[in-house]
């Protein structure tokens, strides 16, 4: 997918006619059923999540649309399931599109037999059951290779010890992947479901007002079955692609919130008046919009390729890291600017629980802490560039 080659035609990156109506029903969505109102309601509720929009989430088909047509689902690409999620990004949903139905679907659809994946994805696709990866430490972030948490054989199952700090969504999942090191140092993910003796689930308010989990397992014995994989499968690696997907899609996803930011404080400064005249047509604060309408286009596109090196098969994984944190990079920085400029061109009324303004810039800077975090970014791609300039010598 690498335009320009000698040999090859130009790389066609408009949307095709399906994507562009994809896109247009997540609009509707949200103009018709997702307005600030509307998410104010679902924020003030104590699970964050609606019922009826998860429903009519999984009617539309967007949470069968990550996974693989083999599991049952639509088998979209990561282009696909980033035009909902910009679309989302967009109307500021609080439901648990990126955590279950890409991060926690997309690893049971990798590492998941026949039978966990007929029991898990379905519900998942269908809006019945909601799934959260559970993979952060205290001295381990989303990207690190190490792990403080420990699985060991017990009789026929398995017993789980140690501490997760960041499960995004985890208060209202109906069970936890839960990542751990077994007594070979590889990496193993089992499924924990919500009740298992142990498990001690502490929930609290992320910046973004979604809702997150901090869970103590301390004894945690699960049947066999319950683990992911095989004794040969490569769950980092698995771990590393599905987390790798769910990050470019948070990014389309950023880029939807950045361009509804802009189109509020366009249609802002045409009404503000002071002075006698609309604050748009100061010819500094066109220049700022400007500069901010920039930024989201160089946001779109950084999205874009992030997703296309998630699903072409030729990149290797290194090559699709640095393709995907070097993005993730550029459009934290590229959100903070249109965000905080939005929030100064409005205003005090910036400032209010009444304008969206404040509620944007809480969930772009909940972007820069997951997947992973901006700092886990670079130093990913400071690695990868050392092992590049290392082998080129």
């Amino acid at each position: 997918m690498r335009a320009g080659d000698s040999g090859e035609e130009p790389l066609d990156l408009n949307p095709t006619d399906e994507q562009k109506l994809l896109g247009q029903s997540v609009e509707r969505f949200i103009a018709q059923r997702y307005d600030y109102a509307a998410r104010a309601r679902i924020l003030a509720s104590p699970e964050r999540v609606s019922a009826d929009i998860w429903s009519a989430m999984a009617g539309f088909g967007w949470l069968a649309l990550p996974q693989s047509e083999h599991d049952g689902g639509l088998g979209g690409s990561t282009v696909d399931v980033a035009i909902v999620a910009e679309g989302l990004g967009r109307g500021l949903v609080l439901e648990p599109y990126l955590s279950g139905a890409v991060l926690a679907a997309g690893l049971i659809g990798a590492l998941g037999d026949q039978a966990q994946r007929a029991a898990w994805l379905g519900a998942i696709a269908e809006g019945r059951t909601r799934v959260a990866l559970a993979h952060a430490e205290p001295a381990a972030g989303m990207l690190t290779g190490a792990r403080a948490t420990c699985a060991a054989h017990d009789g026929e199952g398995w017993r789980l010890d140690g501490v997760k700090t960041l499960v995004v969504d985890g208060p209202g999942a109906d069970a936890w992947l839960v990542s751990a090191r077994d007594g070979g140092e590889a990496t193993r993910l089992f499924i924990v479901p919500r009740g298992t003796p142990g498990v001690d689930a502490v929930s609290f308010e992320m910046i973004d007002g979604r809702l997150g989990s901090r869970l103590v397992l301390d004894g945690v014995r699960v049947p066999a079955a319950s683990r992911l994989g095989t004794e040969a499968s490569d769950v980092d690696g698995a771990l590393a692609a599905v987390i790798d997907r769910t990050a470019a899609v948070a990014c389309a996803e950023a880029v939807g919130c950045m361009q509804a930011v802009i189109d509020a404080t366009v249609a802002y400064s045409k009404t503000r008046v002071q002075f006698g005249q609309p604050i748009g047509t100061n010819q500094v604060l066109k220049h700022r919009m400007v500069d901010m309408a920039t930024q989201c286009d160089e946001a779109r596109s950084m999205a874009l390729r992030a997703a296309l090196y998630c699903d072409g098969t030729e990149f290797s994984a290194a090559e699709r890291a640095r393709a995907v944190s070097g993005a993730c990079l550029k459009i934290a920085r590229g959100a903070r600017f249109v965000a905080e400029n939005a929030i100064q061109l409005h205003g005090a009324m910036g400032m209010t629980e009444e304008l969206s303004m404040g509620a944007y810039l809480k969930r772009l800077m909940a972007f820069e802490c997951w997947p992973a975090t901006s700092s886990e970014h670079l130093a990913r791609c400071m690695a990868v560039r050392a092992s590049a300039a290392a082998m080129a010598i």
